[in-house]
């Protein structure tokens, strides 16, 4: 794998982004956004190791996720505009997307049934394609996700579950929103499961590339949770997480080049 080429994806998205804070503050956008600054890595390891044929469900916290996959930085600032060359022609806005196989909804939890029904489809079809399932650590306040872990479990479905664990529910801590593990509450399904807190490309392409190829052969899914950090707000400004906590997870932004 070319590291430069992720770090330079990384680059792309997090330069994007923060352009769009500045669009925002500009007046030249209205609404919300949802940035993955600090989070990037994640991103770009799985979408470097999907096929085309392979589907993805993202959330509301989806431009890092989109970009990675296609790259189109255009058409996504024309969708925040509203205008008609945007990816959903200027009517899905920030959160809700739709392209070759990518799509996302910005209401927590509700892709995961959309996502367990669509892998059943591809299995029942033979096409040997993978669905990809991001979720962040607040999406699991939400009792569509168990029925939905429920099913992948029961009909052995090729889904991979990519848990992004920023810590924080919007501006819940996940100590006050969620008893136990992410991986112990796979595992209740008969879902295997594995955890690793890491913003490094190097650590997380390979583990996904293990986690796709084996979701791909076994045709069955599995839960991989990412322990990460966001470096900006939830959406545009709503931040009251400690100073100290932001600038001590700063050391391990994604875009520091290993020395």
């Amino acid at each position: 794998m070319d590291y430069q080429k992720l770090y330079e994806q990384m680059r792309q998205i997090r330069a994007f982004e923060e352009r769009l804070f500045a669009l925002f503050a500009e007046g030249k956008l209205v609404g919300t956004t949802h940035a993955s600054i600090g989070q990037e890595a994640i991103a770009v390891s799985v979408m470097a190791n999907l096929e085309k044929r392979d589907i993805v469900w993202s959330n509301h916290r989806c431009h890092a996720h989109f970009l990675a996959r296609t790259g189109d930085e255009q058409a996504l600032l024309d969708e925040l505009m509203g205008k008609d060359t945007g990816v959903c022609g200027g009517r899905g806005g920030s959160q809700h997307l739709c392209r070759d196989n990518f799509y996302t909804n910005g209401v927590l939890g509700s892709t995961a049934p959309v996502a367990t029904g669509m892998a059943l489809a591809e299995k029942k079809k033979g096409s040997g394609a993978i669905v990809t399932l991001f979720h962040g650590d607040g999406a699991f306040g939400e009792g569509t996700i168990y029925e939905a872990l429920n099913m992948m479990a029961l009909w052995e479905l090729p889904v991979l579950i990519v848990v992004e664990n920023n810590g924080y529910a919007q501006s819940t801590p996940l100590s006050k929103n969620l008893s136990g593990t992410f991986v112990d509450r796979a595992k209740g399904f008969g879902i295997e499961a594995d955890s690793i807190k890491s913003n490094r490309v190097e650590e997380l392409y390979p583990l996904f590339k293990q986690r796709v190829e084996q979701v791909r052969a076994t045709s069955r899914p599995f839960l991989q949770e990412v322990v990460t950090y966001r470096l900006c707000p939830h959406s545009k400004g709503d931040d009251d997480r400690p100073q100290e906590e932001i600038d001590a997870w700063k050391a391990f932004d994604p875009l520091k080049e290993p020395s």
